[in-house]
């Protein structure tokens, strides 16, 4: 993260994933479950869907759902939000390639 200071006053300049700025472990999944539940909400809302229906449209119970639109999604995989995104007329694409650093980083692209 970079500092500057104007006029006496530190100014961090802010990374792609708040999480990381936060310090939370586990950032980068935190980034990536977060921009999945933004796009359910995003389809449930297109769809004209209430919590009860989108559950069953998810194969989840309504209150997980509750849970998500309350930003509580600790109790959902990747993998389980990918899955929900399906069920709501989302395509996923996984794309993996070589890192030019020694370690990779997850990435997710909304289109």
């Amino acid at each position: 993260m970079k500092t500057t200071s104007i006029d006496g006053i530190q100014i961090h300049r802010s990374s792609d994933n708040v999480f990381a700025d936060l310090d939370l472990p586990d950032a980068d999944r935190l980034k990536i479950k977060t921009g999945l539940v933004v796009e359910i909400r995003k389809a449930m809302r297109q769809l004209g869907l209430t919590q009860q229906a989108a559950a069953k449209r998810m194969g989840i119970p309504q209150p997980k759902v509750s849970g998500m639109m309350r930003g509580d999604f600790s109790n959902l995989s990747e993998r389980k939000l990918m899955d929900c995104l399906n069920r709501l007329g989302y395509d996923i694409d996984i794309k993996v390639s070589a890192s030019a650093r020694s370690i990779g980083q997850l990435t997710l692209s909304i289109s």
